[in-house]
């Protein structure tokens, strides 16, 4: 087994599965759990991954989460495809895919995934991962993250459910459309106008970030729950 394809000690087994409801055709997600506390001292040079110096001084929680994160895209784009990649780091902090590959990495307390796919299957596609807030929390936050439509329509009974959804269908619009406007937005421009149980969720854009991606523009989510977790995709 050479470097290139050795897990660090950091990670679990990669999982290559669709947990979400509606698969996207031509897409492939890519999982994992990691520890930040088996961190190894020969963990990115046994991956075969490139460690930056600021990565280098940073805390072994970001060192294992971006390490597992990239090996999750490496092995996503070798299911693609076959090509043996890692996505660099560009200035503004997103990932640098090949430019026929449209791609997202997310990573949150202990797990990472990535979902790569052609640029044929898809224009964008963004995936983000959240821990469910509890009530709280969520009451403290929801004025920072849900417009005054999505705080009307917030059911109560749900309230953590609702805002972390709210939340993480966001980061993942982002994520998907951001590549191709290079235009940022926050969570007060785009609102989420109605989720179902089964994992479907439509959102709508508040404003202009491109002729094509204008106000008003609606776009299909999805997402699942899992111990605890909520993952989120937006692909287009």
């Amino acid at each position: 087994m050479t470097a290139m394809n050795r897990l660090p000690a950091c990670c679990t087994a990669l999982q290559h599965h669709w947990p979400l409801p509606q698969p996207v055709p031509g897409a492939v997600l890519v999982s994992c759990a990691f520890d930040p506390g088996n961190l190894a001292a020969d963990d990115f040079q046994r991956a075969g991954v490139a460690q930056s110096a600021s990565l280098h001084r940073s805390v072994a929680k970001r060192q294992a989460e971006y390490l597992a994160g990239r090996v999750c895209a490496r092995a996503a784009l070798l299911r693609l495809d076959g090509r043996d990649y890692i996505p660099d780091t560009q200035a503004d902090r997103s990932p640098l895919w090949p430019a026929d590959i449209r791609g997202s990495i997310t990573h949150s307390q202990g797990w990472a995934a990535a979902v790569v796919a052609h640029d044929t299957a898809c224009q964008g596609i963004g995936l983000d991962q959240e821990c469910l807030l509890e009530d709280e929390r969520a009451e403290r936050l929801a004025e920072q993250i849900l417009t005054p439509a999505e705080l009307e329509r917030l059911d109560r009974s749900q309230l953590g459910l609702g805002v972390t959804l709210t939340f993480s269908l966001k980061e993942s619009l982002f994520k998907a459309l951001y590549p191709l406007t290079l235009t940022r937005f926050y969570f007060e421009h785009a609102e989420v106008l109605s989720w179902s149980p089964e994992g479907h969720a439509r959102l709508r854009l508040l404003t202009d970030l491109s002729a094509q991606w204008h106000q008003g523009r609606e776009l299909q989510g999805q997402f699942c729950l899992q111990d605890g977790h909520l993952l989120s995709l937006v692909s287009v």
